[in-house]
């Protein structure tokens, strides 16, 4: 079992049966996940994305800057990361919403001790805002974070039950890896669940990440005890 784990959500996911914003009926379900795996013992850190409102290099041009696109990327990790943080504890879970950009109003600034202590009080820490800068994704900041927080593992959730070496929904023979070196991971051009930069802050640091299909039930208390679930890269 981990002592604490980084779960990095995606925005397409919250959006869960809809086209956009957050499904709350699927909120609940991943916070009683989630609360089994903190009742374990597990810590458990939450880094959200925001491509459910907005995507910073989709939105770039035509006038907008990359810098302002991924500013506005960020504050939809925001909204994601209140709504979950009110729906987590309203299911019981005791949570935190800390935020990586000024927020005074809406979240508690992130800063390490302040986490560390949420933490060590039992509380699931959801991060919004990525790492704060632009040019950077919430896969890399989500890394960052993992490393800051001294967590044992980046849990990546995705719609799909790990790595593949094509897209398994447009192929039928595609091939599932069970574990995966960072090196081949991001010398593979074909795997893309992770943008490379943050493979490559993975290798530097020697930081496990487990790719997973968080929607079925149990997975994410499976994963979080170190049993064999999606792919392991490291």
């Amino acid at each position: 079992m981990y002592k604490r784990v980084l779960l990095k959500l995606s925005g397409e996911q919250l959006s869960g049966k809809f086209e956009g914003g957050i499904d709350a009926e699927l909120g609940s379900w991943l916070a009683s996940e989630v609360k089994g795996v903190a009742e374990s013992g597990t810590q458990v850190v939450i880094m959200v994305g925001g491509g459910n409102y907005a995507r910073g290099a989709q939105l770039a041009g035509h006038g907008i800057r990359r810098v302002t696109a991924d500013h506005i990327g960020m504050l939809g990790t925001m909204m994601n990361a209140l709504a979950l943080t009110d729906i987590f504890e309203s299911r019981n879970v005791p949570t935190r919403c800390l935020s990586n950009i000024f927020a005074e109003q809406v979240a508690e600034p992130f800063v390490h001790r302040l986490a560390e202590k949420h933490l060590a009080n039992g509380r699931v820490v959801i991060v919004a805002c990525g790492i704060g800068r632009p040019y950077l994704t919430t896969d890399t900041a989500a890394v960052s974070l993992a490393l800051e927080l001294g967590c044992d593992v980046v849990l990546k959730a995705t719609k799909v039950d790990g790595v593949y070496d094509k897209d398994p929904t447009h192929n039928h023979d595609a091939i599932k890896f069970d574990h995966l070196s960072h090196d081949q991971a991001l010398s593979d051009e074909a795997i893309r669940v992770m943008d490379k930069a943050a493979l490559g802050l993975a290798l530097e640091h020697d930081l496990p990440i487990v790719v997973f299909d968080a929607l079925e039930a149990g997975n994410i208390q499976r994963v979080a005890a170190n049993e064999p679930t999606g792919t392991l890269i490291g």
